[in-house]
C-alpha cells in the first residue's frame, strides 16, 4: 500500500493551512508566559515570607527586650543563651533558631553613646561580635537580633543582601532600663 507523493505545489496549501490554525496557539503563549510568570510568583512569595519573617522577629525582640527593661533579666542571672531561646520561643519560621539566631545586647550610659559594630563584614560576611551586657537600672540598652534566611528560589534576584545567596533579616530595639 504505497501512499500516493504529495506534489510540490501542496506544500503551500500546507503552509497557508498552518498559518491559519490556532489550535495549539494557548499552548505556545503559556510556555512563553510560564517562565517569567512563575519566576515573578516566586519572588513574590520569597518576599512576602521575608517579610513575615522579619514582623515575627521585631514582634519577639521586643517581647523578650522587657525581660531586660523591667529587670526580670538581672533577678534571674539569664545567660545570653537563655536570653535567645526567650526570642526564639516567641519566632516562627526559622529553622534551628537557638544555634542562627544571634543576639547582640550592649548597654550605653546616653542614647548619643550607642555605637556598634556593623552586622555584615565588607566580604558580606555575617559578623560573630555580639556581646551580652543587660545592664543595670537606668541604662540605655540596645538589643539586636539577627539571622541570614536562606533565599529558596533561585529566581529571586536582588533579595541577597550577604554573601551565600542570603538576606539578613535584624530587628533593633533601644530602651533605657525601669529603676529596679
Amino acid at each position: 500500500m504505497n501512499q500516493p507523493r504529495k506534489s510540490v505545489s501542496s506544500i503551500p496549501n500546507f503552509l497557508g493551512r498552518f498559518r491559519r490554525a490556532n489550535k495549539g496557539v494557548t499552548a505556545i503563549e503559556f510556555a512563553m508566559l510560564a517562565l517569567p510568570f512563575f519566576a515573578l510568583l516566586s519572588m513574590i512569595i520569597e518576599s512576602s515570607v521575608i517579610f513575615v519573617s522579619t514582623s515575627s522577629l521585631e514582634s519577639a525582640t521586643t517581647q523578650a527586650s522587657r525581660l531586660i527593661r523591667t529587670g526580670q533579666v538581672k533577678a534571674s542571672n539569664m545567660t545570653a543563651a537563655q536570653f535567645t531561646t526567650k526570642i526564639c520561643d516567641n519566632l516562627m519560621l526559622v529553622q534551628n533558631c537557638t544555634s542562627t539566631l544571634k543576639v547582640d545586647v550592649r548597654n550605653f550610659s546616653t542614647f548619643g553613646g550607642a555605637t556598634f559594630p556593623a552586622l555584615v563584614d565588607a566580604d558580606g560576611n555575617v559578623t560573630n561580635t555580639v556581646v551580652y551586657q543587660p545592664g543595670s537600672a537606668g541604662d540605655i540598652v540596645v538589643v539586636r537580633a539577627f539571622y541570614a534566611w536562606s533565599i529558596m528560589s533561585p529566581l529571586s534576584l536582588g533579595l541577597n543582601n550577604v554573601s551565600g545567596n542570603k538576606f539578613l533579616v535584624n530587628s533593633n530595639v533601644a530602651f533605657r532600663n525601669e529603676p529596679f
